[in-house]
């Protein structure tokens, strides 16, 4: 196995996070996510056979890893204890609450209505198209504050 810990090379490995979701109602997907949610279109092709891409500019990528107790935790803060699925796409927002209705009146099934968590975000749960579930939150503090609280590290 190769130790990356002393990799001397400073340009990154990965440089984009792309995550490819198959939209059966390709139309509604991206008329959901580009037009009412506000994601940029930055590319989209088409090819034989009614084949058809958006490319969608989400803003920064991040990737988040949990274990099975901060999923439980995080299912019982912002969505009443319902499990959430195994992969759910969270979305940064200005305003949480006003951003969760529009999406909901564009087609989304409300799963928790907008809250305030421990960690000082005020996030929502949707069932939204393309089959996806998705938090919205809307940060409440700066990072620089909420490392300064118990329970939190700096990178």
């Amino acid at each position: 196995m190769t130790d990356l810990s002393h990799d001397t090379d400073p340009r990154p490995r990965v440089t984009q996070l792309r995550l490819v979701v198959e939209a059966e109602d390709f139309d509604a997907a991206l008329t959901f996510y580009r037009d009412v949610l506000g994601l940029t279109e930055k590319a989209a092709f088409e090819g034989d056979g009614d084949a058809r891409v958006a490319i969608l500019d989400a803003g920064a990528a991040t990737l988040e890893l949990s274990n099975p107790a901060q999923v439980r935790m995080i299912d019982a803060v912002e969505a009443d204890g319902r499990p959430s699925a195994r992969i759910r796409i969270a979305f940064e927002v200005d305003d949480s609450s006003t951003t969760t209705d529009e999406l909901v009146q564009a087609g989304a099934q409300l799963i928790a209505s907008p809250r305030e968590t421990p960690w000082r975000s005020l996030n929502s749960r949707l069932h939204a198209p393309a089959d996806l579930e998705i938090t919205l939150f809307q940060e409440l503090e700066e990072a620089e504050t909420r490392h300064t609280r118990p329970g939190f590290t700096a990178p």
